[in-house]
């Protein structure tokens, strides 16, 4: 498994804009998309603000051009922008696109549609135009329909393994081109949000009303966000032979399940831990030669103390610099790998360090503290970007500069 596995190309669609220029100017400029609701009809709209894509369905469709009556929900319309703009990055060819694979990860799939005509698809004398969302709230069913409409056919795969689902869509896409599987494969993550999802999350009494807080010894919990974001990966001698600049190489990656606890992380930090640990050992690099970590970050009194638990233990007293963008983004689940791993290769470009909003006070049973500003011209060599899910599902992608 020699096969060294490059980055070509990426698109992105967040709370921060509708491409990746939209959002890295975000970035830059500490501007955060969180605020109340209002593309989703929900009575929480302004009691539980969340980070939402400030474009309406019938604008998604107008952007990405999906045909009118094709059961497109929010999920596959994100989805299918974030992708076309990642094909446009990598400069690929049909016929290239049609010898790709894509692998998708989502956690609700088209449930936003579900719910919305539940009661209609649930009534046999009914026939409308919602009769053909009826298979969307099977999570892989909008894999499939981007993958109709890009012609993408090769290889196509769907993986749900909560908020480290897209962060685990590239890794399995690594591991298709280090077994020479496919040469090429797209991968990524998108969500949408919906009412089950904010219902799910406040009856964890998980939710903060006010802008997240990660890391801070007043944090309260997380706020929920959507978008979508797709990597291109390709294999070296893929790369060569189109002579494509990569962006960044996908240097190791780590995967770990640490079992605790069906929606807790392990109070030690155990899976933070061996997911960081195998992706270095993977790399062959030391601790010492991190630049930076794009912590999962939740601003959840559970998850920041057992990932900085995890860090701690990992890099000692050298812990390199940290933030968590969920500030910025919200808590986009299963797309939050694809989008922070974005962030981090945007980091690389442009030597920045993003910053970790609304950091204030320390965590005393911490040592350590995330950037709370802006940081400019960083070398950052190699970066860390951690996705943790429930059911203790831990990962870590290592990316390097090229």
């Amino acid at each position: 498994m020699s096969q060294r596995v490059f980055i070509t190309g990426y698109g992105i669609i967040t709370s921060l804009g509708k491409d990746a220029s939209e959002n890295l100017q975000s970035l830059v400029h500490g501007k955060s998309g969180y605020g109340e609701l209002h593309v989703l009809d929900t009575i929480h709209r302004t009691t539980l603000p969340a980070c939402e894509v400030k474009l309406h369905d019938q604008q998604l469709k107008e952007l990405t051009g999906a045909p009118a009556g094709t059961g497109f929900t929010r999920t596959a319309l994100l989805g299918l922008a974030a992708l076309q703009e990642a094909i446009r990055m990598a400069g690929l060819t049909e016929t290239e696109v049609r010898a790709s694979g894509i692998l998708s990860a989502t956690t609700n799939g088209g449930i936003r549609e579900f719910e919305k005509y539940y009661y209609e698809l649930m009534d046999p004398q009914q026939r409308g135009d919602f009769v053909r969302f009826t298979d969307t709230a099977n999570p892989g069913e909008h894999c499939e329909r981007m993958a109709d409409f890009i012609g993408i056919k090769k290889y196509i795969g769907t993986i749900s393994t909560a908020c480290s689902s897209s962060a685990n869509s590239i890794m399995h896409g690594a591991q298709l081109i280090r077994h020479k599987k496919l040469d090429r494969v797209i991968c990524g993550g998108a969500e949408a949000l919906s009412k089950f999802t904010i219902n799910g999350f406040n009856s964890l009494m998980i939710l903060d009303s006010q802008n997240c807080r990660p890391f801070d010894s007043t944090r309260k919990g997380l706020n929920l966000g959507e978008g979508a974001a797709y990597v291109v990966l390709e294999s070296e001698a893929e790369v060569i032979r189109s002579k494509r600049k990569p962006i960044a190489e996908l240097k190791g990656y780590g995967n770990a399940n640490d079992a605790f606890h069906q929606t807790a992380s392990s109070p030690d930090g155990k899976g933070a831990f061996l997911a960081m640990e195998q992706a270095l050992s993977m790399a062959g690099i030391k601790p010492g030669d991190v630049n930076y970590i794009n912590a999962h970050g939740t601003a959840t009194e559970n998850n920041d103390l057992s990932e900085g638990l995890g860090i701690q233990r990992l890099f000692g007293e050298h812990v390199p610099d940290f933030s968590s963008t969920k500030p910025f983004t919200g808590h986009t689940l299963a797309a939050a790998g694809s989008v922070e791993a974005i962030f981090c290769m945007m980091a690389m470009q442009q030597q920045m360090v993003w910053p970790n909003l609304n950091f204030v006070n320390p965590m005393p049973e911490l040592s350590i503290r995330p950037v709370a500003s802006l940081k400019r011209q960083v070398k950052l060599n190699y970066i860390l970007s951690n996705s943790f899910g429930f059911g203790g599902n831990t990962s870590s992608l290592l990316l390097a500069s090229v």
